[in-house]
């Protein structure tokens, strides 16, 4: 199977900023892609969710419980269950401190509109459904909107490989190839077949996002050097451990493409090591 290459044209290592600059500003929010451009990092990675009429909001969890306020939280309701306007009016920001209250969740638009094509993205599919799911068409609609925006800019990925696998069927249309990655863990919370990543068989995807706890020299020689998929693992906050993901193993074992980051303040010059590799 033909895989789509992982921007190629970006300097390696990739270093995405988990939700933002997650560790200086709220997640997910304005402030917090702001903050990662401000520490020099060259991308960031961020979650979408549906509302109510269509929109893809910027945000990690179901509802707003952990991040707003009891008296300023959607009252509870899942964010499909939300309109953009009733989400444009939350506060996500105090919750990580006060200084931030007056951040409200972006949308997907807005943020694509700001920092691409200096920064790449990695955009999130949050999704539990395995069928009658909008948002994967929403999210082609929205990108196909963009064009040369966010060419070479954007990269997709999802723990529900049926969600990642309906994306690249609705992406067929668009005007060039994105890449895809299945994000998996050792999590009770998924089924035991996606816990090591053979969600990868079901949406045929590019790359992989396990998290950090699972990448070793074997696990990188059967996925990137048997399986020819670059790994990309989540959340690597110590810089020595980064070099060492990032490090070619023996034997030619391949080194991780890039890491996905909550510290990007800790990770300068990590990129500017790298080398452009070919497409």
């Amino acid at each position: 199977m033909s895989r789509v290459p992982l921007l190629p044209d970006r300097p390696r290592p990739l270093v995405f900023a988990h939700r933002g600059c997650s560790s200086l500003a709220p997640e997910n929010t304005f402030a917090a892609f702001q903050k990662a451009r401000e520490t020099g990092a060259p991308g960031i990675e961020l979650d979408v969710h549906a509302s109510a009429d269509g929109r893809l909001v910027v945000a990690h969890d179901d509802t707003f419980l952990r991040t707003a306020p009891a008296d300023n939280n959607g009252n509870g309701k899942k964010l499909e269950e939300l309109t953009s306007g009733e989400i444009g009016r939350i506060d996500v920001g105090s919750f990580f401190d006060p200084a931030f209250s007056n951040e409200r969740p972006p949308f997907l638009e807005e943020v694509l509109e700001e920092f691409c094509p200096a920064l790449y993205v990695d955009i999130e599919l949050k999704s539990r459904k395995t069928k009658n799911d909008p948002l994967p068409e929403l999210l082609a609609e929205k990108l196909v909107s963009m064009g040369g925006k966010i060419a070479a800019s954007v990269s997709v990925s999802s723990f529900n490989p049926v969600c990642l696998s309906s994306f690249k069927k609705a992406w067929r249309r668009g005007p060039e190839p994105v890449p895809a990655a299945v994000i998996f863990c050792v999590d009770k919370e998924l089924p035991w077949l996606l816990r090591r990543g053979f969600g990868r068989f079901i949406a045929g995807c590019d790359y992989l996002k396990p998290e950090y706890t699972q990448v070793t020299a074997f696990s990188r020689f059967r996925w990137a050097g048997i399986g020819k998929r670059p790994v990309v693992p989540w959340t690597v906050d110590d810089r020595a451990a980064a070099e060492a993901f990032l490090r070619p193993g023996p034997a030619g074992i391949p080194g991780c493409e890039g890491i996905v980051t909550n510290r990007p303040q800790d990770m300068t010059g990590l990129a500017k090591a790298g080398s452009r590799i070919p497409g």
